[in-house]
């Protein structure tokens, strides 16, 4: 029985903005698209080129509370840091994923072998919303190898699918969540087809990192144009068809509906859960961090 695809809501572009000294891709929000509920934000950032006289993505101590930050690394090497103890070398393919919870500081970068060698760097930076009862959860840090994730492979042999959150037939990713989530990175080849499940009651979308795809036999994605396809609910599935060697990154969640308040690093649902987010980092209640 074939199945019946969700219809595209909306195709979007990933236009560069810059943040400080970094220059990155931002395709949640936009002018169009405010969130994809539960996810509130996306950065692509990189390829940068990093040596020891080009260092822009350098992030030091930072807070964060009621959501959850998640790295996907795509190339080079990045040292997490966090008010946890945590400290971990994150290589290309791994992730990253922090419940920030009730309060968390973090700081992370290339590493300091990896800019005196020399390299690039690449990596989505994805903000997913905690629901209010979970906000202030203790925060938590999961750090996940990229030869240990399960991958799921089409029947030619042509797409591959590694399954980093939720399931994928039968095969369940290894990152713990705190909700129903699921997150894949897809790799598909040239004339590579595959129709991939979604959860009837998750919000969806698939983000372009490189190449060149059609998406329900419609969209067309490819770099520097529209990169994003956000979905109905409305079907069983989306298709993906590879016009040249392409990665893409695919993200559904159930929906909160819940008002999300955001400032800075904070995620809540109210402009005085922010202020008081505000005055917990500087009374030190979100822990401490020393600059490296």
């Amino acid at each position: 029985m074939k199945m019946k695809l969700n219809t595209i809501k909306t195709v979007g572009r990933s236009d560069f903005v810059n943040m400080g000294p970094v220059r990155l891709r931002q395709p949640i929000p936009t002018q169009s698209i405010e969130m994809i509920d539960p996810f509130v934000l996306l950065h692509h950032y990189g390829p940068y080129t990093i040596d020891e006289e080009n260092n822009p993505f350098d992030l030091g101590p930072h807070p964060h509370r009621g959501f959850e930050p998640v790295t996907f690394l795509i190339q080079g090497e990045q040292l997490h840091r966090d008010s946890l103890g945590h400290e971990s070398v994150v290589k290309a393919g791994d992730v990253q994923w922090t419940t920030a919870g009730r309060g968390i500081i973090h700081a992370e970068g290339p590493t300091k072998a990896f800019v005196k060698r020399g390299g690039t760097l690449e990596g989505i930076q994805l903000w997913l919303n905690l629901p209010a009862e979970k906000k202030m959860i203790p925060a938590n840090y999961q750090h996940v190898k990229n030869e240990d994730f399960k991958v799921v492979a089409s029947n030619d042999g042509k797409v591959n699918i590694q399954v980093i959150a939720g399931n994928l037939e039968g095969k369940t990713g290894k990152i713990s969540t705190q909700t129903s989530v699921n997150a894949y990175m897809i790799d598909v080849n040239a004339d590579g087809f595959y129709e991939l499940e979604v959860n009837q009651d998750h919000l969806s979308l698939i983000y372009l990192l490189n190449g060149n795809v059609t998406i329900n036999g419609k969209a067309v994605l490819e770099q520097d144009e529209n990169q994003l396809v956000e979905f109905h609910t409305d079907g069983e599935g989306i298709s993906i068809k590879g016009n040249t060697k392409s990665k893409l990154l695919f993200l559904s969640g159930k929906p909160f509906k819940e008002h999300v308040a955001s400032w800075g690093p904070y995620v809540m649902n109210s402009q005085t859960e922010i202020m008081e987010a505000m005055r917990d980092y500087q009374q030190g209640k979100m822990g401490f961090l020393p600059v490296s």
